[in-house]
């Protein structure tokens, strides 16, 4: 919300995948003129009863490799492990090489997001301030939600393969459509195409069909 207003933007098209799907939507009702549309693939909004306080145990995320000698290392070792064995290859390249620093030190490289970092934030997404769905009832912008079909299992584990989106959340917007479509929660990593096409579709006066 405060990057928008500092642009000043006005009638944006507001996309946002996964936790940036909850953020986006945040700022759609802080700022109510920045966005004219508003579309959220797989947000993490979870039903409103399981924001009742943050994950306890340790996310398995703080677990991930951290070290690597080079981005194409960790492709090769990613490329046939689920679930980035069933995203677009390109993706998945523009992922490692670009989802990785230099190590300190010079040698090799360290995930550009630490995996302490990551871990905490999965941790949080239960917490009662992550319940949005007071600002939910607040933004007026049409939204389209783009969300994957199969099951979420939060606990004793958060697995991202299903979609932790709340099945009804189109219906706790003022204007919302649901469009579910037979992917894993990596939607935009699995297709790229359909998601560019959508978000095309959003540029043009019809919107999205």
């Amino acid at each position: 919300a405060d990057i928008v207003s500092q642009l000043g933007l006005k009638g944006a098209i507001a996309v946002g995948h996964s936790m940036g799907g909850h953020s986006i939507t945040l700022a759609a009702a802080l700022v109510p003129d920045a966005f004219s549309r508003v579309i959220l693939i797989d947000p993490v909004i979870m039903p409103e009863e399981a924001y009742a306080g943050p994950i306890t145990e340790p996310h398995f995320a703080r677990r991930r490799r951290n070290r690597w000698a080079s981005w194409q290392e960790m492709f090769e070792s990613y490329r046939n492990r689920a679930p980035f064995d069933a995203w677009d290859e390109q993706v998945l390249r523009d992922y490692c090489e670009y989802g990785l620093l230099p190590a300190p030190g010079g040698e090799g490289c360290v995930l550009a997001c630490p995996p302490e970092l990551e871990g905490s934030i999965y941790e949080q997404s239960c917490a009662r301030e992550a319940n949005i769905y007071p600002e939910i009832a607040k933004v007026t912008a049409p939204v389209t939600i783009i969300r994957s079909p199969r099951p979420f299992v939060l606990k004793p584990v958060m697995a991202m393969s299903g979609s932790p989106a709340a099945p009804d959340l189109a219906s706790k917007f003022a204007n919302a459509q649901d469009r579910v479509v037979d992917y894993s929660h990596f939607i935009p990593m699995e297709a790229p195409e359909l998601v560019a096409d959508l978000i095309l579709k959003a540029l043009t006066p019809v919107g999205i069909a």
